[in-house]
């Protein structure tokens, strides 16, 4: 763990300067605006470690497997989100010197990153090989108003010297993914074009024909007053850049403002590119850097009116829900349906491709309680236009009938993930997306979903499940052989408990669609059972069928359900009896270890208890968690947050307070030694979750909110805000109670501490504390 950032409650600083940590601060420190990302790497050169990182959303590369792909059913790519063109780039150079940070002695570095307003900004005084001093101070964002548009100040003060400055300001797309399988570049350049003060680079992605344009413009002011320079333009193969000297003197600051574009053929005709890029560059250079800073802080003042979370009494929880919530929000807008949410976002390449389960089991209920249910809407269209790919995904696989496997990674619907334990076996996924579909409904009430589009899903789902089950002649009900459960530290297991629930929960769940659609809407049931192919009687008798003959592993003595078969049967070693010196164990151990251990990597058995608590009795949960989580190493990212949600549901405190502030800070703090490759975004979601599911005790039940919140030992309070079904609720816990405000022109009824509370239009209401 690595304690190197300054606790502030609305900025993520780090001070002075740590080379040896270079790629996790350009992770932690990462920009977006849901268009597009940048990793913080630094403007000027720097030959030091670093991981160059720009995305473009929806732009990708299918790059060719190493393994597996010349077998029956392998996919034969891994989609990855290219490294796009770089734009923040610019060469300084001082009386012929480079400034370069690995090759220089910095004095002082101070590095910021704004929540509040959505901006970057770096410091420091560089000590050049020459013994000339220079002092930098830099300001970038991408913007979320202007949402294909980035900007900098990039300010040069010489402090011991006059001379000459050499600027210059470039866009290069001539980079490469560094998780290239093949060490191939995936760019072809379609054309440069470079002016003075200006230039536009147009590349083209192989085998996807992507076109993106990047384009520069820029201005410099000297002493406040802007200059005019003699810059001479260059270009080069997926290259344009310009150049220009001027005198500088001592103690004399000259800055930069750089605005740059990224426009894609996602959303632009090829054709009409470059024209389209110089306007959308003319209209940023023209509002200037100030306007686009005051709009972006207008606009970021809007998000955290809607999401913040507000904690009192402790800096490094508040720091830590904050930095979660804003990396969310610079992720994914939910304007652009054909967009998802990566678990690195616009941080990095691992995990190249776009959409994982995370999304549905994760992101799914931030969205649905932050922002326009359209959002959240956006997230479930996306899986539904991949439906057609998900049912070819299955027929590969052998399935048939309309049957859909969802796949475990996708940007495109189609299957890019070729780890066969995880590609064939971790079907649990396909419960997410049907699982979200419900959750979606039940907090917004938007009944009408079901027959427009999710009716469809299910049935696909269902279809899946129906076949992927088998008899057992032995046990005289179904089993469920060859999965990994969420716990992917166990592959290729029979009748793992999580994923035999979930699905015979999506067929239950399926059985009730059909019916509400066949008695709320009738002509759209008789055009789906035609459309589908559906055999109503006999598909619903086998579902009917399977959900009342699955079998569940379970150990009647210890009162627990068996993560699987056979779970027994290792060794019960628990994590505090591990040697510090082998965690992580997926970075200590060989991959056989670790499958022959009981460790356990995320949630698996306590995943279906937290999506499905109301089945279970407070003393089931309890024995469940108290044998599970001991065996937990939480060496996923999406582990923490159900722990602590199923914690304080115990009345365990100390111990949800504790997941918590792993979840909330496990970039911050690289937790588990990996946020260079970038930041755990999909589990940023959980960090919102452990709070409001968690400590406020927010659940749907029945088309009403119910809270049963407590407050943990070291806060004065908290508070955060939720939508639902066009409410706008602020709900703020203390020692004493829990204040609520309606934020509506309609009353709304809800209950806390199993009490209906109503509040009225634009009402408030306290209610005391009942603490056992």
């Amino acid at each position: 763990m690595k304690q190197y950032v300054t606790v502030d409650e609305w900025s993520i600083i780090e001070e002075g300067f740590h080379p040896q940590y270079n790629q996790i601060s350009e992770s932690i420190f990462s920009l977006g605006n849901g268009r597009m990302g940048q990793r913080a790497n630094f403007e000027e050169a720097f030959s030091g470690q670093t991981l160059p990182g720009n995305y473009v959303a929806g732009v990708y590369y299918p790059d060719k497997t190493r393994v597996g792909w010349w077998k029956n059913g392998y996919p034969e790519y891994f989609a990855k989100v290219l490294n796009a063109a770089n734009w923040i780039g610019i060469d300084v150079q001082l009386d012929g010197e480079t400034l370069d940070l690995h090759q220089c002695q910095v004095l002082d570095f101070r590095r910021e990153l704004n929540m509040r307003e959505g901006w970057l900004e770096r410091t420091f005084t560089a000590l050049l090989p020459s013994g000339k001093q220079v002092r930098v101070a830099a300001q970038r964002f991408t913007s979320i108003v202007d949402d294909e548009v980035g900007a900098i100040r990039y300010s040069i003060t010489p402090v011991n010297f006059s001379g000459t400055l050499t600027l210059t300001p470039y866009v290069d797309a001539d980079i490469m993914n560094a998780d290239s399988n093949y060490d191939e570049k995936f760019w072809d350049e379609v054309l440069q074009e470079a002016h003075p003060t200006e230039g536009y680079v147009i590349a083209e992605t192989k085998k996807t024909f992507f076109h993106v344009c990047t384009g520069q413009k820029f201005a410099v002011t000297q002493n406040g007053q802007e200059v005019k320079v003699n810059a001479t333009p260059q270009e080069k193969t997926k290259y344009i850049a310009s150049t220009f000297e001027l005198a500088v003197q001592q103690d004399q600051e000259t800055v930069l403002y750089k605005y740059a574009a990224n426009l894609s053929s996602e959303n632009h005709p090829k054709a009409e590119l470059l024209a389209n890029t110089k306007t959308v560059l003319s209209a940023a250079a023209e509002k200037g850097f100030d306007q686009l800073m005051r709009e972006q802080a207008q606009a970021w003042a809007a998000k955290w009116e809607e999401s913040d979370i507000v904690i009192e009494g402790d800096a490094a929880a508040q720091q830590g829900i904050r930095f979660n919530i804003f990396q969310l929000n610079q992720t994914y807008t939910g304007e652009d349906e054909r967009l998802n949410i990566g678990p690195k976002g616009f941080t990095g390449e691992k995990y190249g491709g776009t959409t994982y389960w995370d999304t549905e089991a994760y992101c799914l209920p931030f969205y649905l309680a932050t922002a326009d249910p359209q959002v959240a809407r956006n997230l479930l269209v996306y899986r539904y236009k991949h439906l057609p790919k998900a049912i070819e995904n299955a027929e590969k696989l052998g399935f048939s009938g309309g049957a859909a496997l969802y796949p475990m990674v996708t940007i495109n619907g189609e299957e890019c993930h070729n780890e066969w334990e995880i590609t064939f076996e971790e079907i649990h996924r396909n419960g997410a997306i049907a699982h979200a579909i419900h959750d979606y409904i039940r907090y917004t009430g938007d009944d009408g979903y079901l027959a427009e589009y999710g009716l469809e899903v299910l049935v696909g789902i269902s279809r899946f499940w129906a076949q992927r089950v088998n008899w057992s002649g032995a046990k005289n009900q179904y089993v469920m052989l060859g999965v990994t459960g969420p716990n992917e530290y166990e592959n290729n297991v029979n009748n793992n408990w999580y994923t035999s629930t979930i699905a015979t929960w999506t067929l239950d769940y399926t059985l009730k669609a059909l019916q509400h659609v066949r008695e709320t809407s009738p002509a759209r049931y008789r055009e789906l059972v035609g459309k589908l192919n559906l055999n109503v009687a006999e598909e619903t008798g086998k579902w009917q069928h399977v959900i009342g003959h699955m079998y569940y592993a379970e150990d009647q003595e210890l009162g627990i359900f068996l993560q699987q078969d056979g779970f027994l049967d290792k060794e019960q070693t628990l994590v505090r009896d591990l040697d510090p010196a082998d965690r992580p164990l997926n970075q200590k151990w060989s991959w056989d270890r670790i499958l022959r251990s009981v460790f356990i990597k995320q949630a698996d058995v306590l995943q279906g208890i937290y999506l499905f608590e109301d089945r279970f009795d407070l003393e089931t949960i309890r024995r469940n968690y108290d044998f599970y989580e001991p065996r937990t190493v939480h060496e996923s990212s999406l582990s923490p947050c159900v722990h602590a949600i199923l914690a304080a549901k115990l009345g365990d405190e100390e111990r949800a307070y504790e997941f918590y502030l792993r979840t909330a800070r496990l970039d911050l703090d690289d937790y588990n030694n990996d946020t260079e490759d970038g930041c755990h975004i999909t589990s940023m979601a959980g960090t919102w979750m452990a709070v409001v599911q968690g400590f406020g005790g927010m659940r749907v039940r029945d088309n009403q909110l119910f809270f049963n919140p407590f407050i943990p030992a070291g806060w004065s309070s908290y508070s955060f805000k939720i939508r639902f079904r066009g409410h706008l609720l602020n709900i703020k816990v203390t020692k004493e109670n829990v204040q609520m405000e309606n934020q509506h022109e309609a009353a709304l009824t809800l209950n806390v501490f199993d009490q209906a509370v109503e509040i009225k239009a634009n009402g408030k209401a306290e209610i005391a504390h009942q603490l056992a």
